[in-house]
């Protein structure tokens, strides 16, 4: 019987599952929290999916030996092409990013024109659109993929003047016939949020898929009895990254508003 004192998983190609992390200590403030980001790797967007299935599996069973109650895929390339084959592999609970996202996308769009940014991968997978339509099929949804953001957030630039034209140039397709409701499709682009923002405009709602995620997680917390009852307790976390521990540190200090973080520097499959 697995121990509610026990962490919570997080998995990412990089440092993009921070924002899902970022959420998840304000929601769940009493839970312990380790995470892996495949610095090393990253990205998975333009990857074969069978290899996003096995870098997947070998994250997933890196953080199941160190003991942890319940696994978050924080990323959406992982979420789209290995989400239900780590469900049938583990014994655990595990739960995906795009599904949260689509739901609160379909709730604040009005005129139904919904688009979804994300990895290659991602939008190759076409995951979004198939959860969309099948919960509402007469909206209409566009899909872009957006290959330079990940590379942006993971050099530590999203807010340089490199990001801003970066995003300004991407996004310039969905400027003709603008969606209401914009989806985040991947964990790294909340980082880029104000930028996202800025260019899109105010009147067009963003979504941060892995957000929603945690509204998900806290559910299943409670749906399998698995939350850490000591109120005494508050958030310890400790990551793990196949890259550079002070670049990761960096990053996540930042955005986490952490002064101390401790770091471990893992290898993975040998690479």
């Amino acid at each position: 019987m697995l121990s509610n004192e026990l962490p919570i998983g997080f998995i990412d190609s990089g440092v993009g599952g921070l924002t899902v992390v970022k959420e998840a200590m304000r929601q769940l403030p009493n839970e312990h929290i380790l995470y892996l980001g495949d610095t090393a790797r990253c990205p998975y967007g333009p990857r074969p999916a069978q290899q996003v299935v096995e870098f997947t599996w070998q994250m997933t069973q890196f953080l199941i030996e160190q003991g942890i109650k319940m696994l978050v895929i924080a990323c959406n390339t992982a979420t789209a092409v290995a989400l239900e084959e780590i469900k049938e592999k583990v014994d655990i609970p595990v739960i995906g990013v795009i599904q949260p996202g689509s739901r609160s996308a379909l709730k604040a769009s009005h005129t139904g024109e919904i688009a979804v940014i994300g990895t290659e991968g991602t939008v190759k997978s076409a995951t979004y659109e198939k959860e969309l339509l099948e919960k509402a099929p007469e909206v209409h949804v566009r899909s872009l993929a957006c290959p330079k953001f990940v590379p942006v957030v993971e050099s530590n630039q999203f807010t340089s003047p490199v990001a801003k034209k970066i995003v300004a140039e991407t996004l310039a397709p969905l400027m003709y016939n603008k969606p209401d409701t914009l989806i985040l499709g991947c964990t790294h682009y909340p980082l880029l949020r104000p930028i996202i923002q800025n260019v899109m405009g105010s009147d067009v709602t963003l979504i941060d898929s892995g957000a929603e995620t945690v509204n998900d997680l806290s559910t299943l917390l409670d749906y399998f009895n698995l939350n850490n009852y000591d109120r005494k307790a508050t958030n310890t976390c400790k990551f793990y990254t196949t890259g550079s521990p002070k670049m990761f540190r960096d990053i996540a200090g930042d955005w986490l508003a952490l002064k101390t973080l401790e770091v471990e520097h893992i290898q993975l499959g040998g690479k």
